[in-house]
């Protein structure tokens, strides 16, 4: 009971002194409160606009990308030629044709598919192309794809504006185009007609029997899906893929798998991580910005707490050996100002959670058109309440912390000292 008697002294003092200095301690809650509060908005915008990318990427894409491997090795001819002994040169090496297809891709997804970790695997043949519709026409990046399988290998029909990618089947002349494509061709709904045309190969009229909008504006203004027995037609290269596409259960795990995948087909496995490395660097440069500049605030209002305490020990000398006379110890006065440090982290952190919220709900409400590497109605969010606990933990040690030194500095205060100085 003393014990606690005492604690309700302490906290008595600490508001007391706190009280004394309004428009000081109330400049310290607002930093922390913007420390906060910026933290948990720019928290939120950033992994919002992250997550979402990525989640879109790989489930529009493939997790694990099976390709023809690439052989580049200029010391072949001489190894066939002399053996280990490098006594020649070879200038103008070129890299061994090996087909820009995969043999044996029935086998590959078969095998592929019965792999721990993998929910469904599907070939792809990918090439180049023009649509015309009318006067307009449009380069486009295309994919001929077997329906029956897609669906089980990537997430497409979550995209598509009306039916769903098996429609391919029944429809062959069918065409799925990616709503910016439409959207510049002038085809502004499904069951028009328009003409692909493969460079080097033939053309053909094809139905407009969906588009797809997956949100990223380079992927929705370049691709257009078809069947692939129509697109290998059109091509020439019948009964050839050029790449089979993988959904494995934990996108975390596309790395691992891929290697296995390498190790037992024999051809190159990139996995949604390698193919979007450039991507994910720039996320890691957006964390580190975002955190260095909230960082920066929560600093400086903690040196602001650091300032305020050491002044309030300065001139509170004299209630300071007052108190000691009292009875209060060096613990007591220890308590007393990192109290003070707390109980602004405290408010700041309480004050900064809440102006973090209700600038995410003003946020989420503002209906904008927003273009550039996505697109969007508005302000893409994460909402996890990890932000407001990483942010209140952190402006709550910055701010115990700014106050040690003053805590201490208090308690190493001799009354007899200050008595003998006049400091009455």
């Amino acid at each position: 009971m003393r014990y606690l008697d005492s604690l309700d002294h302490i906290l008595f003092i600490t508001v007391r002194l706190l009280k004394e200095r309004k428009r000081q301690t109330l400049v310290l809650v607002m930093g922390v409160t913007v420390g906060v509060a910026a933290f948990v908005v720019m928290s939120s915008l950033m992994f919002g606009f992250q997550k979402h990318f990525i989640r879109q990427v790989i489930d529009l894409d493939a997790h694990i990308s099976i390709k023809p491997k690439y052989e580049y090795d200029e010391e072949r001819i001489l190894r066939q030629v002399f053996g280990g002994d490098k006594i020649i040169v070879v200038l103008g090496s070129k890299p061994k044709d090996t087909g820009d297809f995969i043999r044996d891709h029935t086998r590959v997804i078969d095998t592929v598919s019965g792999m721990e970790g993998v929910l469904g695997a599907a070939p792809h043949l990918r090439s180049n192309g023009i649509v015309r519709f009318g006067p307009r026409e449009e380069p486009v990046n295309l994919f001929g794809i077997d329906p029956s399988k897609e669906a089980h290998a990537t997430s497409i029909n979550r995209f598509l504006e009306f039916g769903s990618v098996e429609e391919l089947d029944q429809n062959r002349r069918g065409i799925i185009l990616g709503r910016l494509v439409a959207r510049d061709l002038g085809v502004d709904r499904v069951g028009r007609k328009v003409v692909l045309m493969i460079p080097g190969g033939g053309s053909q009229v094809l139905e407009v029997i969906d588009f797809f909008d997956s949100g990223i504006t380079t992927i929705d203004s370049t691709r257009a899906y078809v069947h692939i027995r129509t697109l290998q037609s059109l091509t020439g290269r019948l009964n050839e893929v050029n790449e089979v596409v993988v959904k494995v259960a934990d996108v975390d795990d596309a790395v691992a798998i891929a290697r296995r995948i390498e190790k037992v087909t024999g051809y190159d496995a990139v996995s949604w991580q390698e193919a979007y490395s450039n991507f994910l660097k720039l996320f890691k440069i957006q964390k580190i910005i975002t955190y260095l500049v909230t960082g920066a605030i929560l600093v400086v209002s903690s040196f602001g707490i650091f300032n305020i305490l050491m002044m309030t020990v300065l001139e509170k000398k004299r209630e300071i050996a007052i108190l000691r006379a009292m009875g209060y110890t060096s613990r007591d006065l220890t308590l007393v100002f990192l109290m003070q440090g707390l109980l602004i982290g405290v408010v700041g952190a309480v004050a900064g959670s809440l102006a973090g919220f209700l600038i995410q709900e003003y946020l989420a409400s503002v209906e904008i058109d927003l273009e550039g590497l996505l697109r969007a109605r508005g302000f893409i969010l994460d909402r996890s309440p990890l932000y407001y606990i990483c942010a209140s933990l952190f402006a709550l040690i910055l701010s115990v912390f700014a106050s040690l030194y003053p805590a201490r500095r208090a308690s190493y205060l001799d009354p007899v000292e200050i008595f003998r100085s006049g400091g009455f």
